[in-house]
């Protein structure tokens, strides 16, 4: 069972361990969970920014995709594993890259991602996938792979996210990205949606970036998404 509150999951896509722990300060107690990726990592910081988020109650998503050979992934996992982290991501990459992930994750939940939701239909043929296949039948394929193959859930756009659940069920979660109240310009995310479409097609956690990070009082931004989550759920 996953509480209204914990279903918010901010995405701290930010430059440094300064201007992500401004956020979280901003953002109070609107929110207990975030997401650090890629960005924070190569600050160095990465670390220490568990530990702060850690000591202040909060949640983390790790959302590192990590993808490389079975042992090395395992081994990173593994690694992993000794911090307290709650969500970490690993691609949906061959069975045994995913099992040997899922023996090493101890308490976390391991997510799969599917297809990034910057990615669309022309971009998946470009990257040399069978073109009979559509974009929703891939992400099936994908989930259905992690899920026997001992993962937690996956990523997975609000798109998808209701086939996966007629298809597969509800023993697993789904964590979509590129969730918004409303357009934004210039936005690089091609497969987004509202917070009531992706809560009512199944998914479980709903990571949210730019719509409060940049905006002018990210704190009240939060709020906004907590009610509409609260109206769902």
């Amino acid at each position: 069972m996953i509480l209204a509150k914990d279903r918010l999951i901010v995405a701290l896509d930010v430059a440094d361990f300064e201007s992500a722990k401004n956020l979280v300060e901003q953002i109070s107690n609107e929110a207990v969970f975030y997401k650090i990726g890629l960005e924070l990592m190569m600050s160095g910081s990465y670390f220490k920014m568990i530990e702060w988020l850690k000591n202040k109650n909060k949640k983390i998503f790790a959302d590192l995709k990590l993808y490389d050979i079975s042992e090395t992934v395992a081994r990173a996992v593994n690694n992993l594993s000794q911090y307290e982290i709650d969500i970490l991501t690993i691609h949906t990459a061959s069975s045994d890259i995913m099992k040997q992930a899922a023996a090493n994750k101890g308490k976390m939940q391991l997510i799969g991602v599917t297809v990034l939701t910057n990615l669309d239909q022309n971009d998946l043929s470009e990257m040399g996938f069978d073109k009979k296949l559509s974009l929703e039948e891939l992400v099936l394929k994908k989930t259905k792979m992690a899920i026997d193959s001992g993962l937690d859930g996956v990523v997975a756009s609000a798109l998808e996210a209701k086939n996966l659940r007629q298809e597969l069920g509800y023993k697993f979660s789904i964590v979509t990205p590129g969730i918004r109240l409303e357009k934004i310009a210039n936005d690089d995310q091609k497969r987004v949606a509202d917070v009531k479409t992706a809560l009512q097609n199944g998914s479980s956690y709903l990571v949210v970036g730019r719509p409060i990070t940049r905006s002018e009082n990210p704190q009240l931004a939060a709020q906004k998404f907590n009610q509409l989550i609260g109206e769902v759920v």
